[in-house]
């Protein structure tokens, strides 16, 4: 990757329902340890550049964790502040001063979705580059898909665009193939369209997928790339979902 390899890592969340108001979701913990350690020794092994982590709610506490469990490795990992939580896209928006003067690969990830596996990071970068992608989606087929956006295929089975359920149609809500929330795309037109993302929804955010209905508009390549497995994006909202993906990680 001639460009070098950034990760940004969305750790912000308050985790509202994992009935420990007081604690950052991503420290919620798994066989001893934070969800946000899984997520980091992934992206380590990945030999990024740098891994940039948005931090929000309570980050003295992520902060703290992240500095003695990865003091080898601090020097790659840079905290970046979400002073207010208003979306994913504002969280990714507040890194563009780190990028200012370098076009770099972004891999974006969730610091709550502990299972996803560097084998299949590697295989979804692959992929974005064999494809000359300009914006790469990693989705996944969910048994039971309720609860996420989906991905809307046109007629050749190429990627049109993602649907959140709440908008979903009824014939829609029956499709299986799911966004993971993991993206690859080159900073510069990461930020670009991140400027054009509006508020214009329920939660008055700011979603970081309407990167992806925009950067198609531009005629510009996004391919949805359906090779992860459903437990290894599945994110933790609850106690519930805590506890069934530490029994895939654990055993």
């Amino acid at each position: 990757m001639s460009n070098g390899l950034s990760i940004i890592v969305l750790a912000a969340g308050k985790g509202t329902r994992m009935n420990n108001p007081d604690k950052p979701k991503v420290l919620a913990e798994i066989a001893n340890k934070p969800l946000i350690h899984y997520v980091l020794d992934t992206s380590l092994s990945l030999q990024p550049n740098d891994i940039n982590l948005i931090v929000g709610f309570k980050r003295e506490q992520v902060e703290s964790y992240v500095e003695t469990a990865f003091q080898d490795e601090i020097d790659k990992i840079r905290f970046v502040v979400q002073a207010e939580q208003l979306g994913t896209g504002h969280a990714v928006k507040q890194a563009k001063h780190l990028f200012a003067n370098v076009d770099r690969n972004v891999l974006i990830l969730s610091g709550d979705v502990p299972a996803i596996s560097a084998d299949t990071l590697k295989h979804f970068i692959e992929l974005h580059f064999a494809q000359k992608a300009d914006l790469s989606v990693l989705s996944a087929t969910a048994k039971n898909p309720a609860g996420y956006g989906r991905i809307i295929r046109d007629g050749n089975g190429e990627f049109a665009r993602i649907t959140e359920e709440k908008d979903c149609s009824e014939s829609e809500k029956l499709i299986s193939e799911i966004n993971s929330g993991i993206y690859f795309v080159g900073s510069n037109l990461l930020f670009d369209s991140l400027e054009q993302v509006r508020q214009n929804n329920a939660q008055a955010e700011y979603y970081l997928t309407d990167i992806v209905e925009i950067i198609a508009e531009r005629r510009q390549k996004v391919v949805a790339a359906n090779i992860a497995s459903f437990e290894e994006i599945q994110g933790i909202n609850t106690v519930e979902q805590l506890g069934i993906v530490s029994a895939q990680i654990i055993h």
